[in-house]
């Protein structure tokens, strides 16, 4: 075991009872985890106030000077202590509220001391409450003049464990740590060319830091190593499944794939599908698996690129499936489908919930038997006794909506494991990109069928709904159609039932029968009255449709040229976007309306702004992540990709790109890490691939 093994509890003055502790509040279990406990600031104890020199606007200041009088103010709760504090020429007061006996006990009149703390004001004259407080003579015996400040708890702070407890636990730890302790990861060469600090240095530095400058290339060094490790892993990751995960062979394009593009494509390919398909067509003949995230804004043509690569592989004697996360979504695609390849002599099949008995048992039967051509389908599709021939195709739709264990079932569909594609209508920023879908190749349709036109989005407030409802009467007197969408109060299905029935009752008191007519849609309802209340307005029998966010994805609708979203302050970027997308589908002019109380956050004002500026999911992918961080992405969480404790892959985006570009030259000199130079890496990926997960695995 090393010496970085050992429990915290062996650490000077912690043992089990604080270690427990620990452990439970900040996850440090051994003198590793301490060391990367880094301090989120510092204090600069080398720069002196005076106290003539503090002003209105001035917070934390350090002085220099004597305790030369004590009173003691109040009674009961108001009771407290009160200081004068004296420099060379002025005085200020010092307050304490508790722990009175132990100040006039451990703190002298006229002892020169060190005074640290946040400056508040009292009828006009400065005061500190609480201040840190060090005898002159202990100050001028300190190593470090810049504080590390350290995360705490509630339950850390009652038990004594606090900033300055941690910072003396961790400058014992340096100080019998054997030399060479902390081993090197990165290459030599990389650190003399980048003018990098050793690793040993800059945990050193980021903990107790010399200066600023240190402070910085500390952190500058430690961001790097973070981004670094994680991007060798999914460099390697990619380079082994070249290597080794063997992929089925689309040698030809027959006349499944041919007659559909001379004869069943309702438009011309953009330039982008064109693009995107020539990538997967390279993928499928190359001899490996392909893995590859397809990213298009709403509208811009997934479905029919991934029905023209299902095509491919049925003209190579594969199956395909197409696995959706609602039943909505899944039965949309079937039924465009199933228009567009009627001149094909196709078996499509729809296997969702719904499909039950006799039907379910025949349609498994069927694709078993290879009869089955295409299957298309919701999370059913993983289900054991789900058996494909040979499947050659997974494509998963919206696959954020997906937990890893759903996605990877598929792979165990086929004795050698299909082709994935995995498509998503939420554009990922390309930092996110290049962390949580790194492992996977990426292409984009950045680039949408021509006809379409730019949807108009304002903002309004709930005050001006009555001349938001006459401009909704118009819409419907020319034909069109309007959706309005409630948010989903994921906390309380049932406040979000009632939400939904208070805005009916509000659109019914605005359009009543027989002049106009509403479909409801929402989650609580059976999939049969779901799909015939929307059948109802797809068909153009009602002008409104009041749902809950349940028509998210999936829905086509040409004629609805309008989209209005209640509280629009509670839904986030990337939901708006996408609700956005179900108008502007036809060629008449379309809107989308956030409507929204009167009081909203920072963070709410400029979701909105967003959204009305720009059409752009991409931008909008951009903002999203810059105001809300990274955070978990749903499903595709990895150890090391994300959960970084000092790097942001918003604002070091250049550190980012220079780590992908490092580990891009490492693994395409040398992908085993056999080099001399790389001994200490590979060492080191080893020794965190016991700690963690397998970094040949594959997401």
């Amino acid at each position: 075991m090393s010496f970085l093994e050992n429990s915290i509890a062996y650490l000077k003055g912690v043992g089990p009872q604080k270690a427990a502790l620990l452990k439970n509040e900040l996850d440090i279990s051994t003198y590793q985890d301490l060391l990367h406990c880094f301090p989120f600031r510092h204090v600069d104890k080398s720069m002196f106030y005076t106290i003539e020199k503090i002003q209105s606007d001035t917070e934390y200041v350090q002085i220099k000077g004597k305790i030369v009088r004590y009173q003691e103010q109040g009674a009961g709760h108001q009771k407290r202590l009160v200081a004068l504090f004296q420099d060379d020429k002025n005085t200020l007061e010092l307050l304490w509220f508790k722990g009175v006996q132990w100040v006039v006990k451990n703190l002298p009149l006229q002892q020169e001391i060190v005074v640290y703390g946040k400056v508040s004001f009292f009828m006009g004259k400065p005061q500190i409450a609480h201040p840190e407080i060090e005898p002159w003579v202990a100050f001028q015996a300190n190593r470090f003049l810049f504080k590390p400040i350290y995360a705490g708890t509630e339950k850390l702070k009652m038990r004594g464990i606090t900033s300055k407890v941690i910072a003396k636990m961790v400058e014992h730890l340096f100080d019998i740590m054997p030399p060479d302790t902390i081993v090197e990861n990165i290459p030599s060469s990389i650190l003399e060319s980048q003018k990098m600090m050793s690793r040993q240095e800059a945990f050193l530095q980021i903990h107790f830091p010399r200066n600023l400058q240190s402070l910085e290339s500390a952190k500058h060094r430690l961001k790097f190593e973070e981004f670094f490790i994680a991007q060798l892993r999914l460099a390697n990751i990619r380079s082994g499944r070249y290597k080794h995960t063997k992929g089925i062979l689309f040698e030809r394009l027959g006349s499944f794939f041919n007659t559909f593009y001379d004869t069943c494509l309702p438009f011309a390919l953009t330039g982008a599908q064109k693009r995107v398909l020539k990538e997967i067509r390279k993928d499928t003949i190359s001899g490996a698996q392909m893995n590859r995230l397809l990213q298009g804004d709403v509208g811009s043509g997934k479905t029919v690129v991934a029905l023209m690569v299902a095509l491919m592989a049925l003209d190579n004697n594969c199956q395909a499936c197409i696995m959706a996360p609602t039943e909505i979504l899944a039965t949309q695609h079937y039924q465009n489908i199933i228009q567009l390849t009627q001149k094909l002599n196709l078996k499509i099949a729809l296997l969702t919930s719904s499909v039950k008995g006799k039907a379910r048992k025949i349609l498994l039967e069927q694709l078993a038997n290879n009869e089955i051509h295409l299957l298309i389908g919701t999370h059913s599709l993983v289900e054991k006794n789900v058996v494909f021939a040979c499947l050659g195709l997974a494509v998963i739709d919206e696959q954020h909506k997906f937990g890893v264990a759903q996605r990877s079932a598929l792979w165990q569909k086929n004795i050698v494991p299909p082709h994935i594609l995995v498509m998503t209508a939420t554009p990922i920023p390309r930092t996110l990109a290049m962390t949580a879908y790194g492992d996977l190749e990426c292409s984009v349709i950045d680039e949408l069928p021509p006809g379409r036109q730019a949807i108009k989005t304002v903002h309004r407030y709930d005050r001006e709904r009555p001349l938001l409802i006459d401009f909704m009467k118009k819409e419907i007197a020319s034909g069109r159609q309007i959706y309005v969408v409630f948010p989903l109060i994921e906390e309380s299905e049932k406040m979000d039932y009632e939400n939904l029935f208070h805005g009916i009752e509000i659109y019914q008191t605005y359009f009543r029968e027989p002049h106009y007519y509403l479909s409801v849609v929402h989650g609580q309802q059976t999939p049969a009255l779901k799909e015939t209340n929307m059948q109802r307005f797809i068909q153009g029998h009602t002008q409104i449709m009041l749902s809950t966010t349940v028509i998210e994805v999936g829905v086509n609708v040409p004629n609805a040229s309008m989209m209005i979203i209640e509280s629009a302050e509670k839904f986030g970027l990337s939901q708006l976007h996408q609700l956005r997308g179900r108008v502007g589908r036809g060629s008449e002019k379309s809107y989308c309306v956030l409507l929204s109380g009167q009081k909203l956050s920072h963070e709410a004002k400029q979701r909105l702004a967003t959204m009305c500026n720009t059409n752009d999911g991409f931008i909008i992918a951009e903002k999203d992540l810059e105001i809300r961080g990274p955070g978990e992405i749903d499903g595709t969480k990895q150890s090391g990709l994300l959960n970084f404790k000092l790097a942001s892959i918003t604002q070091d985006k250049g550190l980012l790109d220079l780590a992908k570009n490092k580990t891009e030259e490492i693994i395409h000199s040398d992908p085993e890490l056999r080099n001399q130079e790389h001994a200490a890496l590979k060492n080191y990926l080893l020794i965190d691939t016991l700690k963690n997960t397998s970094w040949k695995k594959i997401s």
